[in-house]
């Protein structure tokens, strides 16, 4: 069967056999992976949880990495980066919890529109946010807002592992209304050496109340010097746990999302023409700098997150013009393509639709 797909590819070149299978039904392809929206819920204000049926071809993933997620809105595909939050042991059985961000393009639109049925496009799993193979016998998970979903795959995988060794998980949310999962998270609380501890900071109904501090820590975990922490949220929850863990001499048992910013290669003595950003009208001229900046610079407020080419949150689409890639200096002068601002320089005019 496998030679029989393999001769069928060949023969349908340029296009490939997944461009007809996915005229039957996208959830058929074989090569490319694949996503069905089988359940929503929206457990919170302002968040929406999708459960998803993943095509043959997803490898499964590791508790804590990411994928990206590709959707097509009015014609143009977008990109952005989730996790998943459910049990790596359940490979068939994918879901995110998304919340839906002010300016997020993607984020709006599969908190209103996403339905059973809809489908959509998977990248393989990516990312080093994973425990060691050997669980550590101490682990501390904390997360604050939507940076729960992969520190409760991390708790949901060790639940089915029916792990015995100590674990704490400490959310931050502004009330309890903000905290999804909280009936699952109160069953795995009950688990032997497991604890669940809520800290909110806007009321007093957690276990907790207010941001973070080495208070909590010895409240939740009186043992976190001797733990592996892992860590997952907001930038002030990060800086204020990367401070403090650092002061203590534990930065080494501390573990985050971390990325490498890129060898930025600018030459903005050398810059010239003008950026044109259509939907908002408005025009400067061309500073050598990375197009995100330039939009901010002209008082524009587009979205965007890791600001250095990872996350594809600040894909807009070129109508016209050239651009250079920051970190591998190559240039591209398709017209209608998406690029993304954060590591995108314009070579002469350039028109962005933004």
């Amino acid at each position: 069967m496998g030679r029989l797909a393999a001769l069928a590819g060949a023969l349908l070149t340029p296009h490939g056999i997944d461009r007809y299978l996915e005229l039957i039904d996208p959830m058929l392809v074989r090569e490319e992976i694949r996503a069905e929206v089988t359940e929503v819920r929206r457990q919170t204000p302002g968040t929406v949880t999708l459960t998803l049926r993943p095509s043959r071809a997803w490898p499964g993933f590791t508790a804590g990495q990411y994928m990206r997620v590709s959707v097509d809105i009015d014609g143009v595909r977008r990109t952005r980066c989730y996790s998943p939050a459910g049990s790596a042991h359940r490979p068939d059985r994918l879901e995110l919890t998304i919340r839906a961000h002010e300016h997020g393009l993607v984020s709006r639109y599969l908190h209103h529109t996403a339905r059973p049925g809809l489908v959509f496009g998977l990248s393989r799993p990516e990312g080093v946010f994973t425990l060691p193979q050997a669980r550590p016998e101490k682990l501390l998970l904390i997360s604050g807002g939507s940076g729960i979903t992969p520190v409760l795959s991390m708790l949901r995988t060790l639940a089915d592992e029916d792990h015995r060794g100590e674990v704490t998980l400490l959310h931050y949310a502004a009330t309890a209304a903000d905290v999804p999962y909280r009936e699952e998270l109160a069953s795995l609380g009950t688990r032997p050496g497991t604890r669940v501890v809520l800290a909110h900071t806007r009321d007093g109904e957690g276990h907790l109340r207010g941001r973070f501090g080495e208070r909590h820590l010895a409240e939740a975990a009186p043992w976190y010097r001797d733990a592996r922490t892992y860590l997952c949220g907001p930038e002030p929850l990060r800086d204020a746990v990367s401070k403090l863990y650092a002061e203590a001499g534990l930065s080494e048992r501390l573990h985050t999302e971390e990325f490498t910013p890129p060898a930025l290669r600018l030459d903005t003595g050398g810059a010239s023409g003008r950026v044109r950003f259509a939907r908002s009208g408005t025009e400067a001229d061309n500073t050598g700098r990375p197009l995100l900046e330039q939009a901010e610079a002209a008082g524009l407020s587009p979205e965007h997150g890791c600001r250095m080419g990872i996350c594809f949150s600040c894909t807009q689409v070129k109508a016209k013009g050239a651009v250079r890639d920051v970190r591998s200096g190559e240039v591209s002068d398709d017209e209608n393509e998406e690029i993304q601002l954060c590591i995108s320089v314009p070579v002469g005019d350039v028109e962005i639709d933004c």
